[in-house]
Order: structure tokens, then sequence, then C-alpha cells
């Protein structure tokens, strides 16, 4: 049976897979292990122009590895996952200063990378290396599990066990990158979460999941959970120049190492926070609420435009600085946060 989904999936992706990704031309291991880490829980269509623009700033690991973390993130604002692009800066600076700009080439020391897993280290090795290796992203879980009808959520432990084997009987030892691209492939395309196109699938005849008539309830579903809703306030704090206050959040946690607006809980907190800051507040305008959603909760929050007079102890943080929103922005800030700048521009 392994060799027929391996055979019928390559035929596939001969006809229909996509290789003209911007990633499969000139490939590297720099160049996939990049892609790999932004396609980490992003689609395709979003992660393409990230790349493309990351890649034009840091075409070697060396240039990334050389860079500052504010640049590396800046060019990761909007993506997501922020912690994704301070481990591949780590790991970049480690290649560069331990391994004199070597890739590893086997999962084994793939793994000991910051941010990199078995899966995303399998995905290196067969397409940069041509090495046999077994790789299990979001979409191959997905059409694994509906091909041998597998119910349980692969969070958890017994289910993932049961697809890493599947998958490994599954991998075969020649074409391994092409199979690698092809399994990713129909499952971005065809064996999608919602609205699967079975009928265009190479592997409908054997698949146990669209035999059963619902394929859609393959895999099984994480257990809901109400997802809590946090709210604070976002303070734009606006100098008699124009320019606005921004602060680094801490490398670790929440947005880390990114540039956001002070925040405070509750309006009541809005004039002492200000001069925690150095900022003698004048007025403010409460704006409308909006939401921003993570993996694990709700932000709901609430931006308050404040105009307020600086004190010249402000700069004694070098992890604040006053920001005009007309210049253009080198650092990584929040998505909510970059869209708010974006408003502030005359």
């Amino acid at each position: 049976m392994s060799q027929l989904f391996s055979r019928q999936l390559l035929d596939w992706f001969d006809q229909y897979g996509r290789k003209d990704l911007p990633w499969q031309k000139e490939i590297t291991a720099y160049r996939v292990w990049v892609s790999e880490i932004m396609l980490q829980q992003t689609q395709v269509k979003t992660v393409i122009p990230y790349y493309q623009r990351f890649m034009a700033s840091f075409p070697t690991i060396e240039a990334l590895a050389g860079a500052t973390q504010d640049n590396v993130l800046h060019h990761w604002t909007g993506l997501g996952y922020y912690a994704r692009a301070r481990n591949l800066h780590k790991a970049a600076q480690l290649i560069v200063d331990e391994r004199d700009g070597a890739f590893p080439d086997t999962v084994e020391q793939l793994e000991t990378l910051p941010g990199v897993g078995r899966s995303t280290a399998g995905a290196i090795c067969t397409i940069a290396f041509q090495k046999t290796a077994t790789i299990l992203d979001g979409n191959v879980k997905r059409v694994l599990a509906r091909y041998h009808a597998i119910d349980g959520w692969p969070g958890q432990a017994a289910t993932s066990k049961e697809l890493w084997c599947l998958a490994e009987q599954h991998t075969p030892t020649s074409r391994i990158a092409d199979y690698t691209q092809a399994i990713m492939d129909l499952g971005a395309t065809l064996c999608t979460r919602t609205r699967p196109q079975c009928q265009k699938c190479p592997l409908a005849r054997e698949c146990r999941g669209y035999n059963t008539g619902s394929p859609t309830d393959y895999p099984g579903k994480k257990p809901r959970k109400a997802q809590p809703v946090r709210e604070n306030l976002f303070l734009i704090i606006r100098n008699p120049q124009g320019e606005v206050l921004l602060e680094q959040r801490p490398a670790n946690g929440l947005w880390g190492g990114l540039w956001v607006f002070p925040q405070c809980d509750r309006e009541a907190d809005i004039r002492p926070t200000c001069h925690q800051l150095n900022c003698q507040p004048i007025n403010w305008q409460l704006l409308p609420k909006q939401r921003h959603t993570f993996s694990h909760f709700h932000l709901d929050y609430q931006p308050v435009l404040i105009d307020a007079t600086q004190q010249p102890a402000i700069m004694d943080s070098c992890a604040r600085v006053w920001y005009n929103p007309n210049s253009p922005l080198e650092v990584g800030t929040a998505q909510p946060v970059q869209q708010l700048l974006q408003q502030l521009k005359v």
C-alpha cells in the first residue's frame, strides 16, 4: 500500500504540483530553512511576499546572522508567531559562529537549532540535501488521518505517534524531495480542512475517510474550549512635535522584542502611567475598541490618543523611543501597532 500511495502521489505531483514557488528556485539549505520556518502555521500565499522581502534583505545566512533583531522582526511584522523570527535569527548566529556557516545536514543536527522540530528538520533534509527523512506538518497530518480514517486529534500523543508511524511507512527512498513537496501540496490544495476536492485527489480510491462519505470528520477536532478575552488600553502618547512613544517588549513572552505602545488596564491608570513614563498628559481621547486574536486568547484593546508634554528623562531608557509616524519604520512592531501607526500618518 505504501508504494502505491507514493507512486500515485508522485504521478499527481508531476502533473499538478506546485513547482514555481520562490523557495523552489536556486535551492539551498538556507533558503529552504527560511521558507519552512515561515510556513509553520502560515499559508503559502501569505508567506510569499514576506519571503521575497526577507531574502532580498538577508540573501545569505551570514547576512541574517549579522542583522539586528529589530531589523529581522521588522521584516516579520504582520506574519505573526514572532518567536519564529527570534529563533531564526538566533539559529543563524549559532551556525555562523559555531559551524563557520556550514548548514547542518542531518535531522539530529537540525533539531538542535532553535525553532526547528522533527518535521521541519525532515523537510530541510529531503528538499535541500535529498536525504531520506520524514515530515509531518499540518497538511500531512490531515492527508494521512483521512487516508487511514484516524479520528483522534493530532495534538494527542497517541494520535501523533500513530501518524508518525504511518508517515514513515509511506515515505519512499527515491524522489524524496518531490514526495515531500507532493504530500504538502496535496494537503494545501486538494485535501483542505474544509471542502476538500476529493474528486480530484489521486488517493481517493483507497482513502478510507473519503469512502466513509465524511472525509472532514478526519482528523478529529481539538476539544473546544472557550478562548479567554483580555482587555487593555494602548496609550498613543503624542508629544508637541507629533512623535509618538514606543517601548520595546522583553525578549521573551507576548510580542517579544517588538516595539509597542505603552499599555495599562483602566482609564484611571492613564495619568499615573504617563507620569511613570515622564510624560505630562494634557488631554486624551478614547478611540473605538478593536480585537486582535492570538492562538490561545483574544485581546480587546482600546487605543487612547494622548497629547502630552515630555520630560527630558524619557530617553534614559534605551527600550523607549519617540517615533515620527511619517518616517520609515525600521523596527519590528506588533500588527495592531503597525496599523495604528499607519492611521497616524499625515
